[in-house]
């Protein structure tokens, strides 16, 4: 199940962001204020655009998993401006099809609701896990829209960015080509 953010959800979410596992592939682990003021700036994106990183619960148990949803990437390059669609879960329930499940929940809303003419995901080159994920939804990869993650400072390790594309069938126009 996919909805917004509740309190109940901070402790477990700032667990899920402790946790070496979960951020092997981002820059650093979040303290527990990184991941409350993470919700809070979801939270703010809900209110100003109706849409962001629904926190996932499982729904025989209504147990938080972590987020699955929509973002904008808050920085530039080549195929800025654009929306994402990324997830967060806890390792426990990897490997369970989940993250999948609830993107394509994302994806249907993303292209139904708000009609938006495509989605991008990206992740770091060794993410493989989240690199399946996108590939499983039907996402696009062309070696020659990878980048460098213009917020980490060169050398750094987690830097190279691969992008995954994924046009709305249903969108017609130029602004769709890479």
């Amino acid at each position: 199940m996919l909805r917004r953010w509740r309190a109940s959800d901070r402790e477990p979410f700032a667990r899920l962001n402790r946790d070496p596992k979960v951020m092997e592939f981002m820059p650093a682990r979040l303290t527990t204020e990184e991941s409350d003021r993470l919700i809070d700036r979801i939270e703010a994106c809900f209110d100003q655009r109706g849409f962001g990183l629904w926190a996932a619960e499982l729904r025989e148990s209504s147990a938080f998993i972590g987020f699955i949803g929509l973002s904008i990437p808050r920085f530039e390059a080549h195929f800025t401006p654009a929306v994402e669609i990324g997830w967060r879960l806890a390792h426990e329930y990897w490997g369970r099809g989940l993250a999948t499940e609830g993107a394509r929940s994302v994806i249907h809303f993303a292209f139904n609701d708000f009609a938006l003419p495509a989605l991008v995901s990206f992740t770091t080159t060794g993410n493989f896990r989240s690199r399946r994920v996108m590939e499983k939804l039907g996402m696009a990869h062309d070696p020659r829209d990878d980048f460098d993650h213009p917020t980490l400072p060169e050398n750094h390790p987690l830097r190279p960015h691969v992008l995954y594309r994924l046009a709305n069938p249903a969108a017609q126009g130029p602004f769709l080509s890479p």
